[in-house]
């Protein structure tokens, strides 16, 4: 029964603050939540050969062009 006090307690301090502290909030909870996993790679197996040799190509050098700049901007 403690956690329903804990929650109580949460949703009463929530309900205290501003809008933007409720964000805050949220941002840092989401923050805690484990990262979610991906899939075993033989479950991906079923994807092997769907793209042609040219189509994989281009798309490896979207990747490496897209993804090794840097955006001094972006922060």
């Amino acid at each position: 029964m403690r956690n329903v006090k804990l929650k109580e307690e949460l949703m009463a301090r929530l309900e205290e603050l501003p809008e933007a502290g409720q964000r805050k909030v949220l941002e840092f909870a989401r923050s805690l939540s484990p990262v979610p996993r991906g899939v075993p790679g033989r479950d991906l197996l079923q994807f092997a050969g769907v793209l042609d040799e040219q189509s994989a190509k281009e798309m490896s050098e979207a990747i490496e062009a897209g993804c090794e700049r840097v955006d001094p901007d972006e922060w």
